[in-house]
């Protein structure tokens, strides 16, 4: 009987296929974007539960607003680890992690540089469980003097030797290290992504007990069943205990009352929630991290055209229903039960869903490199492909097939034969305001999703155009020349000023966008803690190369001295530092300041943005301190000569290492590498939204002409033109979107406020936004409606008007 039921199917589907194509692909798009977004989401939400045991590891972290300073910090100190496991009995473990930054290693006389290295303690490997592929975890990094590495690495040193004993020079460390272990490849899906591992034991500030200098992510392994809130809940008293004889010695006052006007405090982070619920400094957290807030959006993004394509099915399917009116009278006459044209109409629409799922499968395949490539993600579609998730996807077919199919074959498995046999059938209300409803559910996610698109496009382009206080443009940063030496980079710098094309060059490890050295110190004022400040170390060419604004006293000058203990500061820091009108000559203390000396205030530069516009714009010094990289600014735009130039220059100066750079405008474009994917994921499915929704309100459309086909024929006959009549079919629809309009805008204006808020300078919602969003969506509806309207408009009135 079901093989009767399928084969019936297939001839009714072959007989109209310009509709089932319709049905194909709009259910083949809402499908392929649904399983796209879930292997997106599915990806997001599998951070860091790679390691045997992750639901009972915890990270420490650092919270608290000290004169009004929000911290918020993913590293501790040295010591914390260490008291933890002394004090805490639900503590089974603890371990340490510190990034390794510009690392390098050496080995048979080739140097190897971009690497992500990481110091960790001896018993990293007993709390994450990396998979080796040699070595024990246990004793690989006993021996101060040993490393582990992924096996990529291993591969990029030794090629296809036995990497086990071999022995390799890392960077500020004397003794050679020994590979004792290699582990898989590190997984894309951890926020520890780390292919080189040393010993903690070689990192000289591990073995500190100060608890007021940072540096340290620290990771809890807890005992089943331990409850992270009661645990936390102990932790003020007992940081009292170590922090009160250091904080009275760091700024001056007692613990108790350095809280009383500022909170701080270590909390608990589980190790599943570090990826996606994450606020923490940038420069404390080891990886970028995601966004729960986008997992939500994508995965609503997938729902919303998994319904779409599901109603578009309905509304397609209802629409044609006059082509098979004689059909379903046929055979009501002939003796078909009710129920055996559901299950008919309803095994036409798995045929339809199988099919679609199969065309969507392919569109994946196709489409899952592009999307990896906006997303930045290793998704691999077979690699879901397992037993559970084929019977998933089987679920998944027959779910949609009766959610899709279920209403059109209620619908024409109602018809009375007689009306049906005449093709005379009217629409009751309840089913019109249902379809109309559909075409509002589709419009207010069209509406809403342009609406979305357009705010984080405005977004995008206020941050590229707005006036940054510093030049990104045609500026190149070298970071690695301070590998050359102190006195060659100063050599190279001359040599590259000779270049006319070249206007300046900076000495500085500190850049605005893009990697840079980071250092925050805190601040005395009157021998009284006022805050941390940012410290960039300069040379006196740093404002020039940068465009930098001095507006009060002097820059610095190599030809004066004593001018390490000068200082040139933002307007933020004049500001907090309360220097009154006249900041020039004025003092202050920097804290772990071994000399304890003051700086002097020489200069007063204009406030620039170097952090990310999530952030309002803190505190700097600028104090002269040459070291690290060269920053270079041209002169005009021609870029390629300049880098020979600087090339063939550097193979003079250092042999042994490849010439690297960057520039600075594409660094600050990277720092917005998350919201800007964002936007290009939402512009795609928000084209792909409307033009499955535009296939509904094609079917609606249809739906319509053929209902009132006679009536159109009429008042063609009496004279209406075209014009007239598509606006007669278009009226209904406009009024259905415009109710779509007054659903969607409250909420994406609520959605997209909230959206702007993780922005400290944004941009205002407008009403020609709303407009804008109004327009478009008005006009692909139009357009849409007109296509079919026209046609109709146009038939020869004779034919419409003949009576069977």
């Amino acid at each position: 009987m079901f093989k009767n039921y399928i084969k019936i199917a297939w001839r009714n589907l072959q007989k109209d296929k310009s509709l089932f194509f319709l049905n194909s692909c709009g259910l083949a798009i809402g499908i392929a974007s649904c399983l796209l977004i879930t292997l997106y989401v599915w990806d997001e939400l599998s951070y860091d539960r790679y390691y045997d045991n992750a639901e009972n590891i915890a990270r420490v972290v650092l919270r608290g607003n000290v004169n009004g300073e929000e911290l918020n910090e993913a590293v501790v100190a040295a010591p914390v680890a260490k008291t933890f496991k002394e004090d805490f009995p639900q503590v089974k473990n603890v371990t340490r992690l510190s990034k390794v930054y510009n690392p390098q290693i050496l080995y048979n006389n080739t140097t190897f540089e971009n690497l992500r290295a990481a110091y960790v303690d001896p018993n990293f490997f007993e709390i994450f469980s990396f998979k080796f592929i040699k070595g024990n975890a246990k004793t690989a990094l006993t021996n101060p003097n040993s490393v582990v590495l992924t096996s990529s690495e291993a591969k990029k040193y030794f090629g296809t030797e036995n990497p086990i004993g071999k022995r390799i020079k890392f960077q500020d460390i004397e003794q050679d290290l020994e590979v004792t272990a290699v582990l898989t490849n590190t997984p894309h899906n951890t926020h520890l992504q780390f292919d080189v591992f040393i010993p903690m034991q070689n990192k000289k500030s591990s073995t500190s007990n100060s608890w007021v200098n940072s540096g340290f992510a620290t990771y809890l392994a807890l005992k089943p069943g331990t409850d992270l809130a009661q645990l936390e809940a102990q932790i003020p008293a007992w940081m009292k205990k170590y922090i009160s004889d250091q904080v009275q010695q760091a700024i001056g006052i007692s613990y108790e009352e350095f809280q009383k006007n500022n909170k701080l405090g270590l909390f608990l982070q589980p190790l599943t929630d570090i990826h996606l619920y994450s606020d923490f400094a940038p420069n404390t957290e080891l990886s970028p991290s995601g966004d729960i807030k986008y997992v939500y959006v994508f995965s609503a993004i997938a729902l919303f055209m998994l319904l779409i394509a599901c109603i578009n099915f309905m509304n397609l399917a209802t629409a044609t229903a006059t082509k098979r009116s004689r059909e379903v009278g046929i055979r009501k006459v002939l003796g078909s039960a009710k129920k055996q044209l559901i299950t008919q109409f309803l095994t036409e629409s798995l045929l339809t869903t199988s099919f679609a799922t199969f065309l969507a499968a392919g569109i994946i395949a196709l489409l899952l490199p592009t999307f990896n490539d906006l997303a930045d993600k290793e998704l691999q579609f077979f690699s879901f492909l397992n037993v559970p998730t084929v019977l998933l996807l089987l679920a998944f077919v027959i779910a949609i097939s009766l959610l899709a199919g279920a209403y059109p074959a209620f619908v024409l498995s109602s018809f009375k034969p007689l009306m049906a046999l005449k093709s005379k059938f009217a629409s009751s209300g309840r089913k019109n305001s249902l379809r109309s409803g559909m075409v509002v559910f589709q419009f207010v996610i069209s509406a809403g999703l342009i609406l979305a698109t357009i705010v984080v496009y405005k977004q995008m382009q206020f941050i590229q155009h707005k006036k940054l206080g510093y030049d990104k443009e045609q500026v190149i940063v070298l970071r690695d020349a301070y590998r050359m030496g102190s006195t060659k980079v100063q050599s190279y710098k001359k040599e590259l000023l000779k270049n006319p094309n070249i206007a300046s060059v900076s000495q500085s490890a500190y850049v605005p966008a893009g990697e840079t050295d980071d250092h925050l110190r805190g601040i005395f004022k009157n021998n009284e803690y006022l805050r941390k400040f940012f410290f960039y170390d300069v040379d006196e060419d740093y404002i020039e190369t940068l465009g930098l604004e001095l507006i009060e006293g002097r820059n610095f000058s190599s030809e004066l001295k004593n001018e390490a203990n000068k200082a040139i500061i933002n307007e933020e820091a004049a500001k907090i530092l309360d220097l009154g009108d006249h900041p020039i000559g004025k003092t202050f203390k920097r804290a772990a300041d071994p000399k304890n000396e003051e700086f002097t205030v020489i200069g007063v530069i204009k406030n620039f943005h170097f952090k990310s516009f999530h952030h309002e714009i803190d505190p700097l010094v600028l104090a002269y301190n040459p070291y690290g990289g060269l920053i270079l600014k041209t002169k005009n735009a021609n870029i390629a000569s300049v880098l020979n130039f600087a090339e063939e220059k550097w193979s003079n100066f250092n042999e042994n290492e490849d010439f690297s750079y960057s520039f600075l405008d594409e660094a600050f474009s990277q720092t917005y590498s998350k919201e800007q994917q964002m936007g290009t994921i939402l512009s795609i499915f928000t084209l792909l939204t409307i033009f499955v929704a535009c296939l509904g309100l094609f079917g609606l459309i249809t739906f319509a002409t053929e209902q009132r086909f006679k009536e159109i024929g009429i008042r063609k006959v009496l004279g209406a033109n075209v014009s007239e009549i598509v606006g007669m079919l278009a009226k209904d629809f406009i009024k259905l979107i415009f109710i779509a309009f007054l659903i969607a805008f409250p909420i994406g204006y609520y959605f997209m406020h909230q959206w702007l808020q993780d922005f400290a300078y944004r941009i205002d919602l407008s009403v020609w936004q709303f407009l804008m969003a109004a327009i478009i969506t008005l006009a692909i509806a139009l357009i849409t409606i007109s296509f079919k309207s026209i046609k109709a408009a146009l038939k020869n009135p004779v034919k419409s008007l003949r009576t069977e």
